[in-house]
């Protein structure tokens, strides 16, 4: 009986040793779902399929259905990579105490939203006084965080201002309702803004951008803090080593509407945190 017993908790040992062991090569990665998940999919292919190449393990990408989600699963450990934006950022290293930003795109230094309107009558904000208004997820920092931050700066309260105040829920919807005349103004991140133009999926003839807000630290890749520091350190390079002069990099990078990818650190993100105390989404 006690050959029996200690044969059943070796085995039992050994299948949950290559649980772990099968765990280990799959890097779970997931992303903020600031635009539709099909768009996302596409978006992160080639460079899932260049991450398992540099890495030597299997690579799967889980889209998720809100921002909260992200967070949740970064802070539990059921996702070790995931494309965030600068308050998901916040909320995750508030929430972890460890999360670790590790590359950002060139352009993510100085990021910037878009206002617009397919109202030829509104040149300004002011000229939105009393009428409706989208913001994108409530918890997207281009989408929602920041041009609050900034209209409150400027004396703006929206859900005083603006007749009625919505969130789409994603940049590309954000487009899709003022072009639509769903609402009559909206803001929406500046590179979601120039790929909805040149993919002809906005058509500026109708809806125009009529002010930009100045700028602010955005987007990076964020690892959870318990992920082995040695992986991590490989996922950071691979990231720098995407050279823009590679014909096959370079698909990567335009996919990610990225010149290149440089290194961060949580202190960029410190103006976001204040930003979104001041906007009293923080307590």
């Amino acid at each position: 009986m006690l050959k029996r017993t200690l044969a059943l908790a070796a085995g039992l040992a050994l299948s949950a040793s290559a649980v772990l062991a099968q765990a280990a090569d799959v890097l779970k990665v997931s992303a903020i779902p600031d635009e539709a998940p099909t768009e996302l999919l596409r978006k992160f292919k080639p460079l899932g399929a260049y991450l398992e190449q540099q890495l030597g393990m299997k690579v799967e990408f889980t889209p998720v259905a809100d921002y909260p989600a992200v967070v949740e699963a970064l802070a539990t450990d059921r996702i070790d990579l995931a494309w965030l934006g600068g308050f998901t950022f916040v909320q995750v290293r508030l929430k972890t105490g460890n999360a670790i930003p590790l590359v950002q795109r060139e352009q993510d230094e100085k990021f910037t939203s878009k206002f617009i309107s397919a109202n030829p009558e509104v040149n300004s904000l002011q000229d939105l006084k009393g009428k409706t208004f989208a913001f994108g997820s409530i918890s997207s920092t281009s989408g929602s965080l920041m041009p609050r931050y900034f209209m409150l700066q400027d004396g703006i309260k929206p859900e005083e201002f603006f007749s009625r105040v919505a969130y789409s829920g994603a940049h590309d919807a954000t487009a899709a309702w003022v072009q639509a005349g769903k609402v009559d103004g909206g803001v929406l991140n500046a590179s979601v803004w120039d790929k909805l133009v040149d993919s002809g999926k906005v058509d500026t003839a109708k809806v125009k951008v009529f002010a930009t807000t100045p700028p602010y630290y955005d987007y990076n890749w964020t690892v959870r803090g318990t992920l082995d520091p040695a992986l991590a350190e490989k996922i950071k390079l691979a990231f720098l080593a995407l050279d823009p002069t590679n014909p096959a990099h370079k698909e990567i990078l335009d996919l990610q509407a990225a010149s290149r990818f440089i290194e961060t650190k949580p202190e960029n993100y410190q103006g976001i945190e204040e930003a979104a105390r001041a906007a009293g989404l923080l307590k």
